[in-house]
């Protein structure tokens, strides 16, 4: 919607203009004024946003006293409208701001609409104004099927030409696949389960989808959890854990074992080095080293066994796979340890998770925008995302000195993160699983279908059939 975007040589300054004639889904004018309010109520303690901590982290200027409400008044706020400008005072540089301002978070809202709906805002289709390239039709907030129809307001509205992508959440991955087989569909994943994987892996309309996510486990260490809250043990589950063999034996579906927690392709030094590659500190599977600090961790507690709960989500074949392989190689390789699983919904594991009602959890994270914060801000002491409640002076140093003093050096930064890693490696705080990757049946017919490994992942603005 911006027909450029420049940035001031100390990076502190980012000034938006947008096209000419913006228009929302109903017609009406859509205005610098609107971007200008999505900032100012995502900071907004009232509105509680998850992903608040993105406009503090930018160092948007007041975004952080705002939030904490040291600051009442939203005006306050280091971002301006000025006719078809936006304006960003930034205090300190954020090489991924740039990325924030494409994220769908900070798209714009119609103050008017929003308090007009009030708590029914964007809970269903028909309580949603639209700024992009489609509506939404036919979504109720629970819909297995909706529509997405042309939004002819949208600013190169000319140039898109579907005027209808139907979208379907079928659960069962093999009812998607016949369905993709019999032309009920165009596109169906088979990286779901290791069986569709292997029988369509070599179908040549198969593509690689691009992805920034990881599956790793968390341990509660807030200390009612005892066991957890010895390295020893923490770091025997680590070592007890044989990545090759989850991702070979349990969910063969294109997977690779992760050794960090960026995601390979994520960002790049400026040599070309992938930082995945740069921040490995050295996962091994090492049962005898495991059994060893396994048994003088169990001294340390006093007890001889020690029970553990991996909590996980039900709604998802691959996942069940992991957990029931990390079970019994655990148990083998720890004389003591007895797990037990407990499999909830996605929902409730997140809500779970969010309130350290687990003891151990498998979760998956997938990056927001191609820098490594996006990953490394999962463990920052102050992030809603931290689940186990991580809580370490060395790592918070690292990863602020990553979004401050070295922001605008690439290089440094990824040492900032590599010793962030190294934090989280030495102390077991966590334990990657596996880098994910899926591919999908994709009908040849289908053109300009855009897939991101980060933010936007699937876009079809410019999707059309031959």
């Amino acid at each position: 919607m911006a027909k450029s975007v420049e940035v001031s040589e100390d990076g502190l300054t980012y000034t938006a203009t947008l096209r000419d004639g913006l228009k929302w889904s109903d017609g009406s004018d859509l205005t610098a004024d609107d971007f200008v309010y999505t900032w100012q109520r995502m900071v907004d303690p009232k509105t509680a946003s998850e992903y608040a901590y993105l406009a503090v982290e930018s160092h948007l200027e007041n975004a952080d006293k705002i939030n904490t409400g040291e600051i009442s008044d939203l005006s306050q706020l280091g971002v301006k409208a000025d006719g078809n400008k936006i304006t960003f005072k930034l205090t300190s540089p954020c090489p991924q701001f740039k990325y924030y301002l494409a994220f769908s978070n900070f798209m714009p809202q119609k103050k008017a609409f929003v308090e007009k709906e009030g708590d029914k805002y964007a809970t269903t289709s028909k309580d949603q104004i639209y700024s992009g390239p489609y509506t939404i039709k036919g979504w109720n907030g629970s819909d297995g099927s909706f529509t997405l129809v042309k939004n002819k307001y949208y600013w190169d509205a000319k140039n898109v030409k579907t005027e209808k992508v139907n979208l379907q959440a079928i659960k069962k991955a093999d009812t998607a696949v016949q369905m993709y087989k019999n032309g009920e569909l165009d596109t169906a994943n088979i990286s779901a389960t290791s069986s569709i994987y292997k029988a369509n892996k070599s179908n040549k309309e198969a593509v690689p989808v691009p992805e920034a996510r990881m599956t790793y486990i968390v341990y509660n260490e807030t200390g009612s959890v005892s066991s957890l809250a010895n390295e020893k043990i923490r770091q025997a589950l680590n070592l007890a854990t044989d990545r090759q063999g989850v991702v070979e034996a349990a969910i063969d579906t294109g997977s690779k074992p992760a050794t960090a927690l960026a995601t390979p392709g994520l960002a790049k030094l400026t040599d070309g080095t992938d930082l995945s590659k740069y921040v490995e500190p050295g996962y091994k599977y090492d049962e005898k080293e495991a059994a060893k600090l396994f048994k003088e961790g169990l001294a340390e507690l006093g007890t001889d066994s020690v029970k553990l709960t991996v909590t996980a989500d039900s709604d998802d074949a691959v996942t069940k796979a992991a957990v029931d392989y990390i079970k019994q190689s655990w148990e083998e390789a720890l004389p003591g340890l007895k797990i037990e699983e407990k499999f909830v919904t996605f929902k409730q594991r997140l809500e779970d998770t969010k309130n350290q009602n687990f003891e151990v959890a498998l979760v998956s994270w997938g990056g927001d925008y191609p820098e490594g914060s996006t990953f490394y801000g999962l463990f920052s002491s102050t992030s809603a995302y931290n689940y186990g409640k991580v809580s370490s002076d060395e790592f918070d140093a690292a990863y602020n000195k990553a979004l401050t003093e070295d922001a605008l050096d690439t290089d440094a930064a990824a040492e900032d993160y590599k010793t962030a890693e190294k934090v989280l490696y030495e102390g077991a705080h966590y334990n990657p699983i596996f880098f994910r990757s899926t591919k999908w049946l994709q009908n040849p017919s289908l053109k300009g279908l855009v897939r991101n490994s980060t933010g936007l992942t699937v876009d079809f603005t410019y999707a059309y059939k031959k």
